[in-house]
């Protein structure tokens, strides 16, 4: 099966699941280098997460389920963006992140 995975509606998506979904250091990374990457998507296998496989599979479906991120599977791989929209729903608040980030390395493979 391929296609985008399901995602909340942007109006649904409530700040605190953002926040939870964002308090694990693993899933902040994520998201930051999203919203740091020039690439606007990128292969979920191109995140060096140091879990098991079941473990950065529940990464994604938090990320997904607090309206972070989009995810879509391509039958070959599955790719991970930033929604678009959620900027509008809380703006300054990846900003806001990415100015608090202590400078972690990043969980990208080659990078």
């Amino acid at each position: 099966m391929t296609g985008e995975l399901a995602i909340p509606p942007i109006d649904e998506v409530e700040l605190g699941t953002v926040l939870a979904a964002l308090a694990d250091p693993h899933r902040r990374r994520v998201v930051l280098e999203l919203a740091r990457g020039q690439d606007t998507e990128r292969a979920c296998a191109s995140f060096a997460l140091p879990k098991a496989k079941s473990t950065r599979t529940h990464h994604w479906r938090v990320l997904r389920g607090a309206g972070l991120i989009r995810q879509r599977d391509a039958g070959n791989g599955t790719f991970v963006r930033l929604r678009d929209e959620f900027e509008n729903r809380f703006p300054g608040l990846l900003s806001l992140l990415s100015n608090l980030d202590r400078g972690d390395p990043p969980l990208s493979e080659g990078r």
